[in-house]
């Protein structure tokens, strides 16, 4: 009876390692670009603001934006690790919701008229904060969505260390973008909208793939 008892159980863990939802590097690479949408939007508009860029502008930026865009994550993941054995049947489609629900936001705020001439050039820790916690909110619930997944090749250190990597590029790389557009074009602010489509498109993308993999496994 012990014996088939213990049989039953390594055959009942092997079944459910089979039904976890996988998230390789390639997949939380273009997790990470979609999360980062809204902070480059952001650092565009800092650009035409700040007419003299300096190497510290795009330190400050970048740190602020990259820093914060780990930090949510990491805070999401944590807090709901400790009860995902309670809520294992729906992780799946609670992945898919946060995902989904995270993604149409970034879309419907790539649709409404925001503008840039408003942007403040200061870099003061207030406003500075205020924007970083703003733009990583997102973040938040997607690394919420992280308790339910299981990452290939890598642990959730390394994951979150990637996000933040690519917020801190890209924001970098947005602020000189924006710098060498014009203030009135409005191609810049357009760019930071299409920027945030896609990645809305792409966190949907995303929670359907992790849906998909267990309803059919």
């Amino acid at each position: 009876m012990k014996i088939s008892q213990k049989t039953a159980r390594i055959e009942y863990l092997k079944f459910n390692q089979q039904r976890k939802k996988f998230m390789g590097i390639f997949d939380l690479v273009i997790l990470g670009f979609a999360l980062a949408m809204d902070a480059f939007a952001v650092s565009i508009c800092k650009g035409f603001a700040i007419k003299n860029l300096k190497i510290r502008h795009f330190f400050i930026v970048a740190a602020y934006f990259g820093g914060f865009q780990a930090l949510m994550p990491a805070l999401g993941y944590f807090v709901v690790a400790s009860f995902t054995n309670f809520i294992k049947e729906i992780d799946h489609w609670i992945a898919f919701v946060l995902l989904a629900f995270v993604g149409a936001k970034m879309i419907k705020e790539s649709f409404e008229n925001d503008s840039c001439k408003n942007t403040s050039a200061q870099l003061h820790f207030k406003q500075m904060l205020a924007l970083a916690l703003a733009t990583s909110i997102d973040a938040l619930a997607v690394g919420v969505s992280f308790g339910f997944v299981e990452f290939r090749g890598l642990n959730i250190y390394q994951a979150i260390l990637i996000i933040g990597l690519i917020t801190f590029l890209l924001c970098a790389f947005g602020l000189k973008l924006g710098n060498l557009l014009s203030q009135n074009s409005p191609f810049g602010t357009k760019l930071g909208q299409k920027a945030e489509l896609v990645g809305g498109v792409i966190l949907i993308s995303l929670g359907i793939k992790i849906l998909i993999e267990h309803l059919l496994s």
